[in-house]
């Protein structure tokens, strides 16, 4: 018997039953061994840009993002929010923010929990009926769904599979997906010390001159001193010109682009957009963008730099190639990737270091043994 419904959500989380051959379970594509991202590898060796469905054949089309602190983004909406910056252009966000997936069509993370068992792409289930039939076949599952659903649940199998999606997003939301132990917030405490290149790194993050912050900064000074609760995103969603991942696209024999934001909410002018993910633990969860496309950290902040630096950043550093053109490119953001200065490679060392302290403790042991931020 689950002691409570987080102990349900668990075993949810981890079984594989729940899949159309009995293969893949939420921890498959969220493997909490790593920051809850899916980190199973192709034949190349390489980190998979998207994930692999339960028929071992299907490819999604976008990386899968981590799990982890995701229970902090508010309810899917359109409103406003107020950025700490000191440029009076970019203190308010007006706009879609929050929600689930990388579009935000998921309102929370029940409806999220909702989505993947009857995605063909990913766990492949026909139906909610043959998802619940899958429930009634553990006696212990049958028993946790009277006691935290009611007993509707077991002749209902759609009050089963709400059951379900909220049992898993009460796991979701406790301690396992958000220790906020990182050597960041254990320095607001005084129980580490940042060492130079991270406190480097730091004041670059929250300073105008890399302006970070626009959107990966929801608290004032980054969190209030003594708190651990920055989500290091402040939900909002934009198009930063990412170029389209051209080998998934072929693998997948996908035409077109993929909208965003705009296949949710029917607006040409949200083409491309997508969810400022959190970056909590960035710097062992990659490849990087919604569709994997970049597959190291510094790629990332050269990509972010070449907006203000393209005569030292004109190459991709992972092709030697100039940077692919945008996927959508009239929507892109460039009013947002324009502002700041350019940086030098010894600043994107400092930053590449303070990101890294955004890992929790528990996956220290996964960033690289470099000697970067030594």
């Amino acid at each position: 018997m689950f002691e409570d419904e987080e102990a349900f959500g668990e075993a949810l989380f981890f079984d594989e039953n729940l899949s159309l051959h009995r293969t893949q379970a939420c921890a498959t594509c969220h493997d909490p061994a790593r920051a809850f991202t899916d980190g199973r590898v192709g034949d190349d060796g390489q980190v998979r840009a998207v994930s692999l469905g339960d028929d071992g054949i299907s490819l999604g089309d976008r990386n899968a993002p981590s799990a982890a602190y995701a229970f902090l983004s508010p309810q899917f909406h359109v409103g406003t929010r107020s950025r700490h910056n000191k440029q009076s252009a970019n203190r308010l966000y007006e706009g879609a923010l929050g929600g689930q997936f990388w579009d935000g069509r998921a309102s929370d993370l029940e409806g999220q929990a909702a989505g993947p068992p009857l995605n063909l792409l990913e766990m492949g289930m026909p139906d909610i009926e043959a998802v619940a039939e899958r429930l009634y076949e553990n006696e212990e599952y049958r028993r946790a769904l009277a006691q935290f659903g009611g007993v509707d649940t077991l002749d209902d199998a759609r009050q089963a599979y709400a059951a379900m999606t909220r049992a898993i997003a009460a796991y979701e939301r406790t301690d396992a997906f958000a220790p906020f132990d990182s050597r960041y917030d254990r320095s607001l405490t005084g129980e580490v010390a940042l060492n130079f290149k991270e406190l480097t790194g730091k004041a670059i993050f929250f300073s105008q001159f890399a302006n970070c912050g626009i959107c990966h900064q929801l608290f004032s000074e980054g969190d209030p001193i003594g708190e651990r609760v920055e989500p290091f995103t402040g939900f909002e969603f934009h198009n930063i010109g990412v170029p389209q991942n051209a080998d998934v696209r072929a693998l997948n024999g996908v035409m077109g682009v993929d909208d965003g934001l705009a296949s949710h909410l029917d607006d040409p002018s949200l083409r491309g957009a997508f969810k400022v993910p959190t970056l909590r633990n960035v710097a062992v969860t990659g490849p990087y963008m919604h569709n994997g496309v970049f597959a190291e950290l510094r790629t990332v902040l050269q990509f972010y730099d070449h907006f203000v630096n393209d005569e030292e950043r004109a190459l991709n550093p992972e092709t030697s190639l100039p940077w692919a053109a945008p996927e959508v490119s009239a929507t892109v953001a460039t009013d947002l990737l324009r502002v700041g200065d350019p940086m030098t490679d010894n600043d994107i060392d400092a930053l590449e270091c303070f990101l890294r302290a955004l890992t929790d403790q528990r996956y220290e042991s996964l960033l690289p043994d470099d000697g970067l931020c030594e």
